[in-house]
């Protein structure tokens, strides 16, 4: 694997961040409790009011103990587990980890522009800028020329570009939903309280919807990138899908009012996308490419 060196030390620099900071987010709860203020709008918010969280809204907080949980319990064994296959040669162990760092890139971006301020602030921006190089140098160490070959023809493309189409779309029209009227009638959308703007939003309609769209067309047309590309997807989705369906079980029990359609949309697109991974690596030949 090209750039072996270089990802091993970034991945072990992701590992002992992310470690701390999930660890500290879910256990260190000292602090008055919830309490509320008044926004900068009018608005009246729930802070949550302890531990590293204790400046976010009850709903952010819970939504972030809830990503942390997943990041111990199920990204950083991922993590690791698919570099030590990489480093073995493996593909598999290779998608698998470009999938991964996808997951780190995303929530740490989420974590340095969302979370309020709070200590871990430059932790946030190293572990957004080592995944983000990381991420990127998996990417380059693939070779688009033989990926495709590594591809059983009866891999059922069809299905599996279909379906990032339309989990695509789904995303794109669900927060669509969420933005548009507000706009139209001069409101503030469902879900900011006393933030600034919506960043979820923002990076999921600016990277992760072109990016499925992209992939979903690849891979219909059976182009090598989009093998590329859309295996990384599905992979990174596991791992994304799993810690919104943890968010949204931990805002249930803090309480929160959740909008019907990220209830039933989020989980059930992440039993398809385990599906779709079964499906891709139960057709991916276990070669060096």
């Amino acid at each position: 694997m090209k750039y072996k060196t270089s990802i091993n030390w970034l991945v072990l620099g992701i590992s002992i961040l992310s470690f701390t900071a999930a660890a500290y987010g879910i256990f260190f709860n000292s602090g008055q409790g919830p309490y509320s203020i008044t926004s900068f709008r009018g608005e009246i918010v729930h802070l949550y009011g302890k531990g590293l969280y204790k400046n976010d809204s009850v709903s952010a907080a819970a939504q972030m103990i809830g990503q942390d949980i997943v990041t111990l319990a199920l990204g950083l064994p991922l993590l690791n587990i698919a570099l030590y296959f990489s480093r073995k040669g493996s593909l598999k162990g290779r998608l698998l980890l470009t999938g991964t760092l996808g997951y780190f890139l995303y929530t740490y971006i989420s974590y340095a522009f969302l979370a309020e301020y709070n200590p871990f602030f430059l932790v946030y921006v190293a572990l957004m800028s080592a995944a983000l190089f990381a991420f990127t140098l998996s990417l380059m160490s693939f070779d688009l020329g033989k990926i495709g070959s590594y591809f059983s023809p009866k891999l059922p493309t069809g299905f599996i570009g279909s379906f990032l189409l339309f989990l695509s779309v789904a995303v794109l029209l669900m927060w669509v939903s969420k933005i548009v009227p507000p706009l139209i009638n001069g409101t503030i959308p469902f879900g900011l309280e006393h933030y600034t703007t919506l960043v979820i939003q923002a990076m999921d309609l600016g990277f992760v919807v072109p990016a499925g769209t992209l992939s979903g067309i690849l891979f219909l047309r059976r182009h090598p990138f989009g093998y590329l590309l859309g295996s990384v997807i599905i992979m990174k989705g596991i791992t994304m899908l799993t810690a919104i369906t943890a968010m949204i079980i931990a805002l249930a029990f803090a309480g929160v009012k959740i909008r019907l359609a990220e209830v039933a949309l989020f989980p059930l697109f992440n039993v398809v996308v385990i599906y779709v991974f079964v499906l891709i690596m139960k057709h991916l030949k276990e070669n060096e490419a």
